[in-house]
């Protein structure tokens, strides 16, 4: 009896079992195949916006006077582009941007203005960030800031 007993708890186990596996294998067939998993990732594509320069070189600058540059592009997709994000590597940038949809054919462009406050070489970047790719454009600006107030000689008496 005993043995009994327990043949039908594994066979009552076995069933769960497999009644569970079916369950599984019709949940999967409804949902089809696993969109990110099966399928391999595209490569990011770079942007088809057109930018006029991606470096700027200001040449030497005074200390304490701010300056600034536009870099310009063009849509020369099919789509509207929206500028997402603008990000400068360091405080010393502040950056501005067209915030307005572009669409084809028309411009835009990211304003980058640089505080000048310590002497010495600089180079600095700005992020752009748009939904037309998942690849970032990276613009330059460089040059060197010239010591501003300089000490009045000391007189000896």
């Amino acid at each position: 009896m005993k043995t009994l007993k327990l043949s039908l708890f594994a066979v009552a186990g076995m069933l769960m079992l497999s009644i569970s596996a079916f369950a599984q294998q019709a949940t999967v067939k409804k949902a089809g195949p696993a969109p990110a998993a099966a399928t391999p990732a595209k490569p990011a594509q770079p942007s088809e916006i057109s930018w006029k320069e991606d470096s700027f070189d200001f040449g030497t600058i005074e200390k304490g006077k701010p300056v600034s540059h536009d870099f310009t592009f063009k849509n020369t997709t099919k789509q509207t582009i929206l500028i997402t994000d603008v990000k400068a590597s360091c405080g010393c940038t502040a950056t501005n941007y067209t915030k307005t949809p572009i669409k084809p054919g028309e411009t835009g462009s990211v304003t980058a203005t640089y505080n000048a406050a310590n002497p010495g070489n600089f180079s600095k970047t700005v992020t752009v960030t748009t939904n037309d790719s998942s690849v970032n454009k990276v613009l330059t600006i460089k040059g060197k800031v010239e010591g501003g107030d300089t000490p009045a000689p000391v007189q000896k008496s």
